[in-house]
This record gives C-alpha cells, structure tokens and sequence, in this order.
C-alpha cells in the first residue's frame, strides 16, 4: 500500500512539476534537460529524481494533468443549449484557456508536431471519444436547419486553431498588433463574429 504524501512532499512534487512545465514549453521536450528543470525547481537533480524517475515521467504527469484541462470546454457544449450559444460559449472558453495557460498550450502543441509518442494512446481514446460524441450533436442541430451544414469534426478543428494559435504564437501576435492591444479581448470578440456568421443557416 502507498502512502500518502505529505504536505512537503506533495509542495516539491508541485515545485517540480510547474518547473517542468517552464522548461518543456520553452525548448520542447527534447531539449529540456534535468539540470535546467532542477535550475527552475531550485531543487538538486537527485532530489528531482526522489520524486520523478525520468524526465519522462515529469513529461507524462503534465501530458496527463493537461488533457482533463484542455478536453473541459468542450465537455460542456450542451445539447439542450441554443446551437449558436452553446458554439461561441465554446469558442469562449478555448480563448480564455490560451489566455489563462498558454505554457500547457505550448507544451501539448510541441508533443503533437513530435507525432505525440507520449500521447497518442489519450488521443486515440478519451478525445476521440469525446469529439465523436460532441460530433454527433453538431450533426444533429445540422439535420435540425440550427445551425450551417459543415464537417463537424472541421468545425472543432477550426476552433481549435484559431483559439490555440493566440497562445502557441503568442510573440508574433503581439509584435504584429503592436502595443495598446489586448489580443484575447480583441481574439474574442473577432471569433464570436466571425463564427456566428459561418454557423447560420
């Protein structure tokens, strides 16, 4: 039987983990080390490795923390909701999560442009499941003349990118809108036009 952890281990693990997040999100997981992680962590490597074997197992438990994160918004569009509502509420929700964790964002786009080895598994099941079933819906309020006839799937996708891209590309969005710019308030209020159009029907 495991023991529980105590509170001054669970602030390491914690210490850690948000350490990891830094480091991974600036250079990937392939060019993160140990040592800068326990840099950030202000914890020695052998102390890192009391509570995480491999940088590896830092990588998954924040892959793991990440995906509960990210599949939230659209675990919330609901069916007995207004189409449209319920759509830009989503839309909503992905910017405000770019905004609010734009390293995790950094950190799930850089596995996924490695091909997403440590991810593939999660993909393949909880949000595949997840967009399927969210998809079926979309489908629905189509059939129902709620909302446009469009892929469902590509719908989401499209959200996606344009939501993520807001923290993914964070540098260039700000040099190119200059100072005086706030790019989610801006982001938000472009997205919830621009899908309003794309969904009447």
């Amino acid at each position: 039987m495991t023991r529980p952890r105590t509170r001054i281990q669970q602030k390491n693990s914690e210490t850690i983990l948000e350490a990891a997040l830094e480091v991974f999100s600036t250079y990937g997981f392939r060019g993160a080390t140990l040592d800068q992680i326990a840099d950030v962590a202000g914890l020695s490597k052998p102390n890192l490795l009391y509570y995480f074997p491999s940088k590896e197992a830092m990588h998954q438990a924040l892959l793991t923390r990440l995906l509960d994160t990210w599949l939230d918004p659209l675990r919330e569009l609901d069916e007995a909701g207004d189409p449209v509502t319920e759509i830009l509420a989503y839309v909503r929700r992905k910017i405000e999560l770019s905004r609010d964790y734009p390293r995790e964002s950094r950190l799930f786009a850089n596995e996924i442009l490695q091909g997403a080895p440590r991810m593939q598994a999660a993909i393949e099941g909880d949000l595949k499941r997840l967009v399927d079933e969210k998809s079926v819906i979309l489908s629905r309020w189509m059939d129902q003349g709620r909302i446009a006839r469009l892929p469902p799937q590509h719908l989401i996708f499209s959200i996606w990118a344009l939501t993520q891209h807001y923290a993914d590309f964070d540098s260039q969005v700000r040099a190119v809108l200059g100072p005086g710019h706030d790019p989610f308030a801006e982001a938000g209020d472009y997205l919830d036009t621009l899908f309003r159009k794309l969904l009447a029907p």
